[in-house]
């Protein structure tokens, strides 16, 4: 029997089709006969002890400017529903940590993927902290004196926000860059928490990789190589995608990370990494499985639901 699904996410009309991978995930799931229900994050709420959104009826599509058709909007009591994918795009601020408080209410007995404490307890580029052997050289501060002997040691460097995403502010400074005070004052007028600093690796240029986790599997891997005169490999920025297969390094990173994974409940995960080193695990939204699925011939989404359909099930025991 097909299972009642909702989808926490940002707007269905504003994705696109060609690389998002949650409107892959709902394409699979109705191709299982799960039925879909689409709900923006605002629209979730606590009220006497229950969880609800306010959804609509979700069907799509791959048809370019004519992808999903929404049902009238109504409240659903989420406590109902058998599973809720945890969609929406980072930031990872406030709005997103609350909305795991809230949905942790109703996890397990309708399971939320990936497991909303976990997500809370996962931060990507604080996550990845917990594997210090897999990382380039890293500081977390907010203490300039610390950067710039950090700097001094390692001569150029990257900083970028601790809670940013898609690549936004992340900078690039060598040892010559006379602009590291100013980007240190930005940085402290617009973000309250520490700055991640870590050594530039110029393998970047040749790109990094997504590599995609599923259940603590590696199952595939896409490269995302920075356009002309940037150093940021992400799509969002107009990186290109290439086919990519796992190095032995890459699978080595995998097997240390993956059973950490699995025990959390961290099912779909996408972890980045640049020459031989994990810079962040990306646990809130991971994307890279339409990429992959093209160069590869998979289909991660239907890999995906075989493992989501797997901890439900176990759930209900």
């Amino acid at each position: 029997m097909g299972l009642t699904v909702a989808i926490q996410m940002d707007p269905i009309e504003t994705i696109n089709i060609e690389t998002d991978s949650s409107f892959a995930l709902a394409l699979e799931a109705q191709r299982r006969g799960h039925h879909l229900l689409h709900y923006l994050p605002h629209a979730l709420s606590f009220t006497r002890g229950r969880v609800t959104a306010t959804a609509c009826a979700l069907e799509v599509q791959r048809v370019l400017d004519d992808h999903y058709l929404l049902g009238t909007p109504e409240t659903i009591d989420l406590a109902e529903v058998d599973m809720v994918l945890m969609r929406q795009d980072p930031p990872f601020d406030m709005a997103y940590i609350t909305a795991t408080h809230i949905l942790q209410h109703i996890h397990p007995q309708t399971l939320v993927i990936n497991d909303p404490v976990e997500v809370r307890n996962a931060p990507e580029k604080l996550f990845v902290t917990r594997f210090p052997e897999l990382m380039p050289p890293t500081l977390i501060t907010s203490d300039r004196d610390e950067i710039a002997a950090f700097r001094r040691e390692y001569r150029e460097i990257v900083i970028k926000p601790l809670f940013g995403n898609g690549g936004a502010g992340v900078f690039h400074v060598d040892a010559e860059d006379d602009n590291l005070n100013a980007l240190l004052e930005m940085f402290t007028q617009l973000y309250r928490e520490p700055i991640v600093v870590q050594e530039y690796l110029p393998q970047v240029r040749a790109g990094d990789k997504r590599i995609i986790l599923i259940d603590g599997r590696a199952a595939g891997a896409v490269r995302r190589v920075p356009k002309a005169g940037e150093a940021r490999a992400n799509l969002h920025v107009g990186a290109r995608a290439e086919k990519a297969t796992l190095t032995p390094r890459e699978h080595e990173i995998c097997a240390m990370i993956g059973p950490e994974l699995k025990a959390r409940g961290l099912i779909f995960v996408g972890i980045d990494v640049i020459g031989d080193w994990l810079t962040e695990i990306n646990v809130t939204s991971p994307t890279g499985i339409q990429e992959i699925g093209r160069f590869d011939g998979v289909c991660l989404e239907a890999e995906l639901w075989d493992a989501f359909e797997a901890r439900f099930h176990a759930t209900r025991l």
